[in-house]
């Protein structure tokens, strides 16, 4: 699906009145943005608050060109795409995708990083994932101009369980990182990488029993479909970086570069803070709905027990224990 948007008309217009001279030799800015979701889902969301402070803060129209629904694919090639400069100029990414660059990258959206929300925030407010950011704009040609996500992940199954016995030799999709394989399989876990737009078919067939996602992604997707028993496991909280090309930011003017810098501080914090107030709103939804099962887990504790080794000696292996040690010391 793609749509063309002009933002800034009646700022462009007002300006036109009062200056035409200066309006006219603003010729439109041209920026394709990219998302595997709808209008509706919180990162496309995100990225149009971007949108709509690039506007503002540049004093410059701005054409949009919207790519939604996996027009161009998924995120893995909406970076790629930003790396190379062309196609897309700006989307929401998960980490994941970055480790090609940066080892670290997907470090920063581990599962059992975060002890909760508030430890999440302080951690993004901080700034302390500074050196994955300045790694992969280096390496990746990709700034990461604003954190999203804030959407508390569990694992939605075709059959309830409640404790680690019963999550023994559970066949679950996750992430390609390898972080993510190793500490499910801490836990006692079967993980499998699986493309994400085929976890669904994937359940269906038996091929897997279980995923794992943040509500918005479980909605989205209609994953309580296949699986309706969410295993409230908590194992992360995403982080969801806002990302845009540095070959298209080269080729901005200064101003609007630092523009589309502090509208991607911005665009973060209202994807976060979106995520995180509707999460909880969307599982009570689903479950009212007859959507949805909440199986509560009750060995949490024993799970990250179980992992920590894992993710020592992962951020050891990664070059990212200073960036683990930092998080872990926040009180």
């Amino acid at each position: 699906m793609e749509r063309r948007v002009l933002l800034g008309g009646i700022a462009a217009a007002s300006g036109l009145l009062a200056a035409p001279h200066v309006a006219r030799a603003q010729a439109p800015i041209t920026l394709n943005g990219a998302s595997q979701f709808n209008e509706e889902h919180v990162f496309t969301r995100a990225m149009k608050h971007f949108a709509t402070k690039l506007v503002e803060y540049s004093g410059r129209p701005i054409n949009f060109v919207w790519h939604l629904n996996s027009s161009l694919g998924l995120e893995k090639q909406y970076f790629e795409y930003m790396s190379a400069g062309r196609a897309v100029d700006f989307g929401i990414v998960s980490p994941a995708h970055m480790s090609t660059f940066s080892r670290a990258a997907p470090f920063i959206d581990a599962p059992f990083l975060f002890r909760d929300l508030a430890h999440w925030n302080k951690v993004l407010d901080g700034d302390m994932l500074k050196p994955v950011a300045d790694e992969v704009e280096r390496r990746a040609r990709v700034a990461l101009i604003g954190y999203a996500g804030g959407g508390t992940r569990n694992i939605f199954a075709n059959r309830p369980a409640t404790n680690m016995a019963e999550l023994r030799g559970l066949r679950v999709r996750v992430q390609g990182a390898p972080i993510w394989s190793r500490t499910f399989q801490a836990i006692g876990m079967a993980p499998q990488v699986i493309a994400y737009n085929e976890v669904y078919n994937a359940i269906q067939n038996n091929v897997i029993e279980a995923g794992e996602n943040e509500a918005a992604g479980v909605e989205q997707m209609r994953f309580y479909e296949v699986g309706p028993n969410l295993i409230m496991t908590q194992h992360a909280i995403t982080v969801r970086p806002l990302c845009f090309s540095a070959q298209t930011m080269s080729r901005l003017p200064r101003e609007v570069q630092e523009a589309v810098r502090r509208a991607g501080r911005e665009a973060g914090v209202f994807g976060r803070n979106a995520e995180s107030s509707e999460d909880a709103q969307k599982i009570t939804a689903l479950e009212s709905a007859g959507r949805l099962k909440k199986i509560a887990f009750t060995e949490r504790d024993k799970m990250n027990a179980a992992v920590n080794p894992v993710m020592e000696a992962y951020a050891k292996e990664i070059d990212a224990a200073g960036i683990y040690a930092a998080i872990n010391a926040l009180t």
